[in-house]
């Protein structure tokens, strides 16, 4: 059965993102901080990353099917619709703007964020969906229908940006499934407690 996977990169203080987190500016200033643990500089060209950097890309690229919030989504241009080519459904109040309608693999969801969970999991048959974005995640969290947290914990402290977990209407009990301590980064995998 496939499960939901909230896959981010966050500072010890929170951030997912940096400040000036806009279209032109994905992610905010710094962003590339929060992702150094990848290894995708070395060598050049490499999207693949390095060390455990690629180990957890190959977990991404083994999802079969992305759920995303919209402020995400728009500031990347849809991954130009093919996100490691699987469906990408996009939780929203509004229908999308024309220039989705180019994505044939992006759908936008106005059910609300249960639809849209229900829609990328079957869309993803036995394998994970991977949940990108600070509301979406949140609200998906409050719905009950997040499974578990894949967070990459960066030491710094960013001290300004957009935070992971802003805002949340009750507490969450959570689980540790798997740690991985290296020297760039803490891998902290976590099973929600339902």
């Amino acid at each position: 059965m496939s499960n939901s996977v909230l896959y981010m990169s966050m500072s010890l203080d929170g951030y997912i993102a940096g400040p000036n987190d806009r279209p032109g500016n994905p992610g905010g200033d710094d962003f590339m901080r929060l992702h150094e643990w990848y290894g995708f500089e070395a060598p050049p060209p490499n999207t693949k990353g390095s060390r455990w950097g690629a180990h957890f890309m190959e977990e991404v690229q083994a999802t079969g099917a992305v759920l995303a919030g919209r402020r995400t989504v728009e500031q990347v241009d849809h991954w130009s619709g093919n996100h490691h080519g699987v469906p990408i459904f996009v939780p929203s109040h509004r229908p999308p703007g024309e220039a989705v309608a180019k994505y044939p693999l992006v759908t936008y969801v106005t059910e609300g964020i249960e639809s849209a969970m229900e829609q990328a999991k079957a869309a993803a048959g036995d394998r994970d969906v991977m949940v990108h974005g600070a509301y979406t995640a949140q609200k998906a969290l409050e719905a009950g229908v997040l499974d578990e947290l894949q967070i990459h914990q960066i030491p710094v402290l960013f001290g300004a940006g957009l935070r992971m977990f802003d805002v949340l209407s009750r507490r969450i009990e959570l689980e540790i499934v798997r740690v991985i301590d290296t020297p760039e980064a803490t891998h902290i995998r976590y099973r929600v407690v339902h």
